[in-house]
C-alpha cells in the first residue's frame, strides 16, 4: 500500500509529538536552511529534560553546557514552538529573556517565523493574532504568548515558562557589581514572573563564566533547581544522574561532548585561544579565579563507598554579615576513618540569619547524631568559628549539643598552605556522587592568594577538619616526608 502525502504528514505529526528531539530534526530546516542539521546525543539530553518540564515532572531546570551546541535555538526557539504545535498547548505562555535584549529578540522572531511557517502550519495550524504580533511580543488566537525581553526589565506580564539564556555576558564575569546584579535578578525577580508558582517552570541554561554567576548561586543552595551538565570534555568523577536518569554516557576522560561539530583539534585549537581560565569556565562548566590553583581538584581522593569510620565531627563556618547578599554559611560533616584518612560526608550551605541558622544547624546536628551504623563512629562534637555570628550560635546551643569555639588567629592563605600537603598526599576524600562534589572542588581551586575569590566559606570548615583529624604520628610522618620533595615544593 503506498502512503499518501497526508498520511506522510500524519506520521509526522505523531512522532513530532511524542518526541521534542524528532520535531527538532524536521523542523530545523525552517529556522536553519543554509546549515544542515547536526545531530549530537547532547541534543537528546537536552530535549528529554524539556520534555519532562512540558510533562510536569520538573519546575526548575538548570542546563550548563559550552557555546555553540544549540542551547538557545534548543531552549527558546524549538521547544515553545512544540509545544503551541505537537504536544497541542496553545495556550502555553513564554517570557524569554537574556542579557541582551537583542538576543532574547532574535529567539522570539525565530520561533514566530517558525509557527508562521507553511511547514509547521500545514501540520498545526496554530493561528496568531494580527494586533499583537511584534519583534518582542506575539499572541496567538488561543491565548497564548511569546514575549522578549532584557532580564533587567523582566516586570509586567506573567508566564507558565519562564526562559533566562545566557544571564550573563564574558564580560559581566570580571564585574563583581554584575554578577550580584543577576544573582538578585534570579532570587528576587524570576520567581515574580510566574503564572502558577506551584506549576509554572523557569528553565535557566547557560556555560559557566564565574563561580558566583547564576550557576554558582544556584549549586550553593538549595533551591530545587534540576541540574543537567555537560562539559566539553568528560572528566570521571563529576557525572551524576539527573531526576529523569539521565547520566553522561561517555565513558573515558576526554571524550568529547560533540566532536561532530567540535572535533578534537578544533577543541585543542580553542583551548589554547581562550587559555585555562576561559576554557575551564565556558567549556567544562567549572570556573575558576585568574590565579588560582593552589589546591588541585585532582589531589582530592574520591569514594563511592566508605570504608569504617572511627568517629565523625562537624565544622562551621557562619556568615560574618548575616545581611549581605554574599555571605554564606556552611556546615560540613567529617569522619575519620580507620584507614587514617578523613572523609567529607555531608554538606549543608545557604544564607541563613537567625533564627534560622540556629534552626538549620540543630537540625544539621540531629541528622547525624542519629545516623548510626557499623561503619560510621559516633559523632563526638561540633566545631564554629568563635567569631560574630558564631559566637552567638555556640552561646545559644551550648546547652543543646557538645558544642565549642576554634580560633582562627592567621590569615585564611596561611592555614591553606598548612594544609595543602595533606590534600595533595591523597589523606582527604569527598564523595564521588554528592550534589555538592562539584561546587566544593570548584571552590577549592579557585581560592587564590590575592583574595580575587568571591566565595570560600567551604574552606575554612576543612582546613578546621584537616588539622583536627589529621594531627597523628603517622599522617604528619608522611607529609613530613612528601614535604622533602622537590615536587611538593614547587607546586606549593
Amino acid at each position: 500500500m503506498r502512503l499518501t502525502q497526508a498520511d506522510l504528514i500524519a506520521v509526522e505529526r505523531e512522532l513530532c509529538k511524542r518526541r521534542l528531539a524528532d520535531f527538532v530534526k524536521r523542523a530545523w530546516h525552517v529556522i536553519e536552511p543554509s546549515q544542515p542539521y547536526i545531530h549530537g546525543w547532547h541534543i537528546d539530553a537536552i530535549c528529554e529534560h524539556l520534555q519532562a518540564v512540558t510533562d510536569g515532572h520538573i519546575n526548575r531546570l538548570l542546563i550548563n553546557i559550552p557555546p555553540g551546541t544549540a542551547k538557545s535555538i534548543l531552549t527558546a526557539v524549538f521547544w515553545p514552538a512544540w509545544e503551541w504545535g505537537p504536544r497541542g498547548m496553545p495556550n502555553i505562555r513564554f517570557i524569554g529573556a537574556s542579557h541582551e535584549e537583542g538576543l532574547a529578540t532574535r529567539d522570539n522572531l525565530k520561533m514566530r517565523r517558525l509557527v508562521s511557517s507553511e511547514w509547521f502550519q500545514s501540520r498545526w495550524p496554530v493561528e496568531l493574532t494580527g494586533d499583537q504580533n511584534q519583534k518582542t511580543y506575539f499572541e496567538n488566537t488561543a491565548a497564548g504568548w511569546r514575549q522578549s525581553c532584557p532580564v533587567r526589565s523582566m516586570t509586567g506580564r506573567r508566564g507558565d515558562r519562564v526562559l533566562w539564556d545566557d544571564p550573563h555576558n564574558v564580560e559581566d564575569a570580571h564585574s563583581k557589581s554584575r554578577l550580584e546584579e543577576a544573582a538578585r535578578i534570579f532570587r528576587e525577580t524570576l520567581p515574580t514572573r510566574l503564572n502558577n508558582p506551584d506549576r509554572s517552570a523557569i528553565v535557566i541554561i547557560m556555560q559557566r563564566l564565574a563561580g558566583d554567576d547564576v550557576s554558582g548561586e544556584i549549586l550553593a543552595s538549595d533551591y530545587g533547581y534540576e541540574h543537567l551538565c555537560l562539559p566539553m570534555e568528560y572528566e570521571s568523577g563529576r557525572q551524576r544522574s539527573t531526576s529523569i536518569g539521565f547520566v553522561d554516557p561517555r565513558t573515558y576522560d576526554g571524550e568529547l561532548l560533540f566532536p561532530e561539530r567540535f572535533p578534537a583539534e578544533v577543541v585543542r585549537r580553542d583551548k589554547i585561544i581562550m587559555g585555562t581560565h576561559a576554557y575551564a569556565g565556558q567549556y567544562q562548566q567549572r570556573p575558576m579565579a585568574r590565579g588560582g590553583n593552589i589546591i588541585k581538584g585532582e589531589w582530592f581522593a574520591r569514594h563511592a563507598i566508605l570504608p569504617a569510620i572511627e568517629y565523625r565531627m562537624i565544622y562551621g563556618d557562619t556568615a560574618q554579615k548575616t545581611k549581605e547578599a554574599n555571605d554564606y554559611s556552611v556546615l560540613e560533616c567529617w569522619g575519620k576513618g580507620y584507614d587514617g584518612k578523613i572523609y567529607l560526608l555531608d554538606m549543608v550551605r545557604g544564607r541563613w540569619e537567625a533564627p534560622e541558622l540556629e534552626n538549620r544547624t540543630l537540625a544539621f546536628w540531629h541528622k547525624h547524631a542519629t545516623e548510626m551504623s557499623a561503619m560510621l563512629g559516633p559523632l563526638r562534637q561540633m566545631r564554629i568559628e568563635d567569631k560574630a555570628s558564631g559566637t552567638g550560635l555556640i552561646q545559644k546551643l551550648k546547652r543543646a549539643i557538645p558544642i565549642s569555639g576554634i580560633e582562627r588567629n592567621r590569615d585564611k592563605y596561611t592555614r591553606v598552605m598548612d594544609v595543602t600537603g595533606y590534600i595533595e598526599a591523597g589523606f582527604v576524600s569527598i564523595p564521588m556522587d554528592a550534589s555538592f562534589a562539584n561546587d566544593f572542588t570548584a571552590e577549592c581551586e579557585a581560592f587564590t592568594a590575592n583574595d580575587s575569590h568571591q566565595h570560600d566559606d567551604q574552606i575554612d570548615p576543612m582546613i578546621d577538619a584537616i588539622m583536627d583529624m589529621l594531627q597523628s604520628a603517622e599522617c604528619v610522618g608522611v607529609i613530613g616526608v612528601m614535604n622533602q620533595s622537590e615536587s611538593a615544593r614547587a607546586n606549593w
